[in-house]
């Protein structure tokens, strides 16, 4: 979104890179340089960069820090009715994690888009109060996407009419796609919107094209899923009525695997989550992330629908 809107007027730079997970990023010693050199930090918010205060303590940063969720509305524990929670001890620290594929060089411009939601118990205390995926819901993209504009137009006073253009244009977009996949997923089936992924991540989506997202692992990749959640989904499934169960980017694929596995569902394909793709991949922008997710979705569950897994049960009652 940053690279977007600022055109010409910001040489972007992203901590976390295209397919990194931010969950288990750390932040090495040029990490640090390249924050002390800023005149900007963009960050979602909403904990979800667990690590970021200590890296721009470790590197002096003096810019402006824009915090992008600004104005959101979020979605809370409550709203999950998470009542059952892991022990403390089973979260990871997202700061012991480190792969060096994550990093990228200073000249590697990505949009900010880069960073990284059901009711099923399962434990969201690994980043906070909020579920920090706003961005999955493009009505919330539009707030980011009005916080980076005013920010950049700060920032670079004598080119405000361009990038206050540049915005206008982007969340006209992002509204554009909005209006566009309301409609489309109002026509799905009643009895075939819920969505099996790797972690929760995709509430804000569900709450916006009314599907039930539900996973086995919480708002953050670096949580533990427990026998019993993943029994639970496993179950659940065998009820019927799942319109797809999918794999994310940047999430560990063995637990989607299992529950395939287990109860004879085709993974539906790849879901951008917290990460975009290579600039040769479905998601390389956040428009094209998000209409590629809707792509994938919508196919799952009309395929579901047309292969009778999401017949209404009282239909299986007439049967009997």
């Amino acid at each position: 979104m940053v690279d977007q809107i600022a055109g010409d007027e910001a040489a972007v730079t992203s901590l976390v890179g295209r397919n990194g997970d931010t969950h288990f990023f750390s932040p090495s010693p040029k990490d640090a340089q390249l924050l002390k050199d800023a005149e900007l930090l963009v960050i979602n918010g909403l904990e979800f960069e667990g690590w970021i205060a200590r890296l721009i303590e470790a590197s002096g940063f003096e810019g402006t820090l824009v915090v992008a969720t600004d104005g959101i509305t979020p979605i809370s524990n409550d709203e999950h009715g998470d009542d059952d929670h892991h022990d403390e001890d089973e979260h990871h620290d997202e700061h012991e994690h480190h792969d060096e594929g994550e990093h990228h060089d200073e000249d590697e411009h990505h949009e900010e888009d880069e960073h990284h939601d059901e009711h099923a118990g399962h434990d969201h205390h690994d980043h906070g109060e909020f579920d920090p995926h706003a961005w999955q819901s493009l009505t919330q993209a539009a707030v980011y996407a009005q916080n980076i504009t005013t920010a950049l137009q700060d920032a670079r006073p004598d080119a405000t009419a361009i990038i206050g253009e540049r915005g206008t244009n982007y969340i006209a977009k992002l509204n554009a796609l909005d209006t566009r996949l309301k409609s489309e997923f109002s026509n799905l089936d009643e009895h075939c919107r819920t969505i099996i992924t790797s972690h929760d991540a995709f509430q804000y989506f569900g709450q916006d094209y009314g599907l039930n997202f539900v996973a086995p692992q919480g708002w953050s990749t670096a949580s533990e899923a427990s026998a019993r959640d993943v029994a639970g989904l496993i179950g659940q499934v065998r009820k019927g009525n799942i319109g797809g169960i999918f794999i994310e980017n940047i999430a560990d694929t063995r637990l989607i695997d299992q529950i395939a596995n287990e109860t004879g569902l085709s993974v539906g394909g790849v879901l951008y989550s917290g990460a975009l793709s290579e600039p040769d991949g479905p998601a390389s922008t956040y428009l094209a992330m998000i209409q590629h997710n809707a792509d994938q979705l919508l196919s799952a569950i009309n395929s579901a629908v047309a292969s009778g897994a999401c017949a209404h049960q009282d239909d299986h009652d007439d049967d009997h």
